[in-house]
């Protein structure tokens, strides 16, 4: 299997990689392992007519897993065949009742529980879903050598797909904060605690907002629609990820920082993390 080449990390690297990524993705695409299991989808997807037998064919699930970046839950069998099962027509189907955005989008694309059924036989989804597993997989295997920026990189596809839907003002910040690799590198961008994940959720919202607002100018996701935002929020996200690398007990404000993220005694509980950065902002 192809190691991609990622010499330097941080924002640099970044930076760097972006010069090779497509040559990278080049070479990338002729790895046997990720051949083989596109042939077997496109040749055998058709036939997996129910939940029940894409389950059960594991190349098979290793693909349409994969193709929405859900390839670390290919075990949980009964989980997964459930949410395909229901589908995503009823609003109380167990896809919908989930904070992970993606099985929703999952359970919806293959249609095994709605109206209109599977839609396994059509050409344009097959080759949709073949590729979507190309391009998240050349993630992952850029994730092996360096996670941040495997997290960069879904970040850049999934926020502008985030910004530009219909439905960004309503439900643009749960999407966000559903996702852990896009909440990861937001609250980075936004110089938050991962403890606040903890907090009232709608408090959550709140504060990923005016956080927004004020650094990038807006309290809406749809803010992402500018690249350079986009970019920037990476920017931040990696320079963030090194400054929480690099502290010791020497480092000044370190005092203040093992408070707010719970190293040694007398933390702070989430919601106060919360309702002190809100303060903060006001």
């Amino acid at each position: 299997m192809f190691t991609p080449a990622v010499p330097l990390g941080g924002y640099l690297g970044w930076r760097v990689f972006q010069n090779s990524a497509d040559r990278q993705f080049e070479i990338f695409q002729k790895s046997p392992q990720i051949i083989r299991n596109m042939e077997h989808f496109r040749e055998n997807i058709a036939e997996a007519d129910t939940a029940e037998k894409l389950v059960d064919d594991r190349k098979l699930l290793t693909v349409a897993l994969g193709a929405f970046g859900l390839e670390e839950e290919i075990n949980k069998k009964a989980f997964i065949r459930k949410i395909l099962e229901e589908g995503t027509d009823d609003s109380s189907s167990f896809a919908n009742r989930l904070s992970d955005p993606r099985w929703r989008q999952f359970a919806k694309a293959f249609g095994y529980g709605n109206f209109t059924g599977a839609n396994v036989g059509v050409p344009s989804f097959r080759e949709q879903v073949a590729n979507d597993y190309l391009e998240r997989s050349f993630e992952v295997s850029v994730g092996e050598v360096d996670p941040n920026m495997r997290l960069a990189m879904n970040f850049r596809r999934e926020i502008a797909a985030i910004a530009n839907s219909a439905t960004v003002e309503e439900s643009g910040w749960f999407q966000i904060m559903g996702q852990k690799p896009l909440r990861a590198v937001m609250e980075g961008a936004l110089g938050l605690p991962s403890s606040i994940g903890s907090a009232d959720i709608d408090k959550q919202k709140d504060l990923f907002a005016r956080k927004a607002e004020q650094i990038f100018g807006g309290k809406s996701p749809a803010v992402f629609k500018d690249p350079l935002k986009v970019e920037d929020a990476l920017r931040r996200f990696f320079v963030q990820s090194e400054i929480q690398g690099g502290p010791t007990a020497s480092t000044p404000g370190a005092g203040a920082l093992s408070l707010l993220t719970g190293q040694g005694g007398g933390a702070l509980s989430p919601n106060s993390i919360v309702n002190l950065f809100i303060s903060n902002t006001l």
